[in-house]
């Protein structure tokens, strides 16, 4: 029983896939340290040493690339939604 219909269920599969892409890798660049993510980086201002700095930035890092690849595993299951969607929504048209 498609609840939706067809152009929003091909506008749910376009925005699922190009959010899966971006957070995937925004999720490898947050992996990998990039310098141009580091403003987003939830930082303190108040560092005794440079190796508590560094350590509170590996931290962020590697949290954020976590939190970029739950949110592309939870755009799977919107593609998956809006995919079943689409083919629902197809295959009703054939029948009609």
């Amino acid at each position: 029983m498609p609840v939706c219909g067809p152009k929003l269920s091909l506008c749910g599969l376009i925005l699922s896939v190009w959010g899966i892409v971006q957070l995937t890798l925004m999720g490898i660049f947050y992996y990998t340290h990039s310098v141009a993510l580091a403003e987003d980086l939830p930082l303190g201002h108040d560092f005794e040493t440079a190796d508590d700095f560094y350590t509170a930035a590996n931290t962020a890092y590697a949290q954020n690339a976590y939190n970029c690849w739950i949110a592309a595993c939870i755009y799977l299951i919107t593609l998956a939604v809006a995919g079943h969607q689409f083919w629902m929504n197809s295959r009703s048209s054939l029948s009609v």
